[in-house]
């Protein structure tokens, strides 16, 4: 355990390469609350470069950009060309924060497939807000996409909107081939040799205890914190049943977009969709 205050920057031995200040992107080792590193890149973003020369410092003017603060999905991490696409078409409305999940590319520890990555996400908003930013978005894709659900209901007041893509309503789902195939990967020791090695993904080997609150349940405890559900009609990991579950428990507060011809995560989101979601998340955040 570490008694320093989530968002902190670790100081490690091991720097991410390409770390540098003034207007540029910034990237930097964050630690959680259980004292895990955790790999993030800052960047100010084309919209925000006026007004926030120094990344920094909380002036002003910065205080009142908008950042967003992105959640990959499961197998993901902070370099992969679908998270950097993203990055770059939400970019153009605000700052980006983007980082990757515990035992995921340089990140330490290991996945914990959505249970203690709330305490990584929890680490990048409070970054984000020591940055100066007033207004934060999570933005979540599949794993990460169950990731800013909880969040925002174990954390109330801490995000100021938040978009969930792709993401599961309930756990230990094997309803479809695709996700079969991931509870061999995570349970299986064999499997976590494959994620290990073949995808840059450690999996934790315990089970979780106690189960963690379900997506579902957490969108229904996130009002009045306003609320985007995307998913894709051709997902092939979960079906429509998910994102209208969620939509369902989150009530009045919760806006669902069934996206047509649309598969799954970061990899199925394109450009136009991702320049929607910016533009509703900054109506949505004030």
């Amino acid at each position: 355990m570490s008694n320093r205050p989530a968002g902190d920057v670790a100081r490690s031995a091991v720097r991410p390469d390409g770390e540098t200040g003034g207007d540029g992107p910034m990237r930097t080792f964050l630690r959680t609350a259980d004292g895990i590193p955790v790999d993030s890149v800052y960047d100010p973003g084309a919209a925000v470069y006026e007004g926030f020369a120094d990344p920094l410092a909380a002036s002003s003017s910065s205080s009142r950009d908008l950042v967003f603060v992105i959640a990959h999905g499961f197998t993901g991490d902070v370099d992969r060309p679908h998270v950097r696409r993203v990055a770059g078409v939400l970019r153009a409305r605000g700052a980006v924060l983007t980082f990757s999940f515990r035992g995921h590319g340089r990140s330490g520890g290991r996945s914990t497939v959505g249970d203690k990555e709330v305490l990584d996400l929890a680490a990048a908003v409070a970054w984000a807000r020591r940055l100066g930013h007033a207004r934060v978005v999570t933005v979540g894709f599949s794993m990460g996409g169950s990731v800013v659900l909880r969040h925002a209901a174990l954390h109330p007041g801490t995000v100021d909107a938040v978009v969930s893509v792709s993401a599961p309503a309930r756990w230990y789902y094997r309803g479809t081939a695709p996700m079969r195939r991931l509870h061999w990967l995570v349970t299986r020791p064999e499997g976590r040799l494959v994620g290990r090695y073949g995808l840059r993904t450690r999996i934790h080997h315990r089970d979780w205890d106690p189960v963690p609150l379900s997506p579902v349940q957490a969108a229904g405890r996130i009002a009045p914190t306003p609320l985007l559900i995307v998913h894709g009609d051709r997902d092939g990991y979960f079906p429509l049943d998910h994102p209208r579950m969620l939509a369902e428990a989150a009530g009045g507060h919760g806006e669902l977009w069934i996206e047509a011809g649309m598969g799954h995560a970061e990899h199925a989101a394109d450009d136009a969709l991702v320049a929607r979601i910016a533009d509703w998340a900054v109506s949505a955040a004030g």
